[in-house]
């Protein structure tokens, strides 16, 4: 079985990797389709994400989806031929913060295609993958495995929301329109807010925005970043910012257009190191700033939604690369003018599809 392996920075080679044998809580998926993600791009440019550095070699990939290949024996559940939905996250599930209901920022969590940990976590850009069953979220047969691969990221989404409480009829701005920065506009709206903002440096994921992810208004900063000024001036305005960019000036763009007592989360991973942020606006206005990490049991909710096409993620997808062709799909999915989610189609024999965003 081939995989998709990040060797170290601008080193991706598709090279073969060993299966082991099941345990009887383990389920082995052949792996249809994989997003790239910020993360993984991070990972192939810099060698790192974050605090995170490659420090071994490295299966990328956590935006994935699948077809039940073979079962473990306490799998009763599950059968091989099962389309499925494949969470990326592996909590220990005994942790203090298992046991609190906080299974995002388990103590021992294994996730998919991270070296937030050593050895790391290998990934799910593999033609093979072994999960533990919990991981498995079978759908009907009649899913996209391509739409559904998209159900982690909306996970994120998802859980942003969560985490900025009651939506309905508040003023939202999202700054950074990436997939995540898109599903979580989409997620907004869904939640009953009443004014949705996108913002980014691109027109094409601002057309997306407005089209297809519940934008009620778009502001592309490199050209009319004016806008916020006029927000500041009127003591603010937005009651909730979700910062999805990543980007130390998009977040300390956010506390002057804020109306006070408002709340921003932080979605987006910034880069390394300290952030200094306009701490007495954030005193003196009662602004609240929480932290967004991965999902925490929206997962499922977020499968739920696909299946359903509650949230249609058709939109952000920009073409397919068979796993042959790695590479050319990373160095493609940097271009934000033409892309805004691509996937690598993990079985061989797939045929490539040229960027359409």
């Amino acid at each position: 079985m081939r995989a998709v392996v990040c060797h170290g920075r601008h080193d991706l080679r598709v090279e073969p990797v060993e299966t082991t044998p099941l345990a009887a809580d383990q389920v082995r998926v052949a792996v249809a389709f994989g997003g790239i993600c910020g993360s993984d791009m991070h990972y192939f440019h810099r060698g790192a994400v974050g605090d995170f550095a490659v420090r071994q070699p490295l299966v990328l990939g956590h935006e994935i989806s699948g077809v039940v290949a073979e079962v473990g024996a306490a799998a009763t559940h599950l059968r091989p031929g099962m389309k499925a939905a494949l969470d990326p996250s592996r909590p220990c599930l005994t942790c203090a913060y298992c046991r609190e209901g906080r299974m995002n920022l388990c103590a021992d969590m294994w996730f998919l295609g991270s070296a937030g940990r050593f050895p790391h976590s290998q990934g799910g850009f593999s033609q093979a993958l072994t999960l533990r069953m919990d991981q498995i979220i079978p759908v009907p047969d009649d899913t996209d495995l391509l739409e559904l691969s998209v159900a982690e990221p909306l996970s994120v989404g998802l859980h942003a929301v969560n985490r900025a409480g009651n939506l309905l009829g508040k003023r939202v701005i999202v700054t950074g329109s990436g997939p995540i920065g898109l599903l979580t506009a989409r997620s907004a709206a869904l939640a009953g807010a009443a004014q949705v903002v996108c913002t980014d440096i691109e027109d094409a994921p601002l057309a997306i925005a407005r089209a297809h992810m519940g934008a009620t208004d778009t502001v592309n900063v490199a050209r009319d970043a004016a806008r916020f000024d006029d927000w500041a001036a009127a003591g603010g305005h937005f009651d909730v910012a979700f910062e999805a960019s990543g980007t130390h000036a998009a977040l300390n763009s956010l506390f002057p257009i804020l109306r006070k007592g408002g709340k921003i989360v932080q979605v987006g991973m910034c880069p390394p190191g300290p952030a200094p942020i306009p701490i007495n606006m954030l005193q003196a206005r009662e602004i609240e700033l929480l932290g967004a990490f991965r999902a925490n049991g929206e997962f499922r909710d977020a499968v739920e939604a696909i299946v359903t096409r509650r949230i249609d993620v058709r939109p952000i997808l920009s073409g397919t690369f068979p796993i042959a062709r790695a590479e050319d799909a990373f160095h493609q999915a940097g271009d934000r003018s033409r892309v805004i989610k691509l996937h690598i189609a993990i079985q061989d024999g797939a045929i490539q599809e040229e960027p359409t965003a």
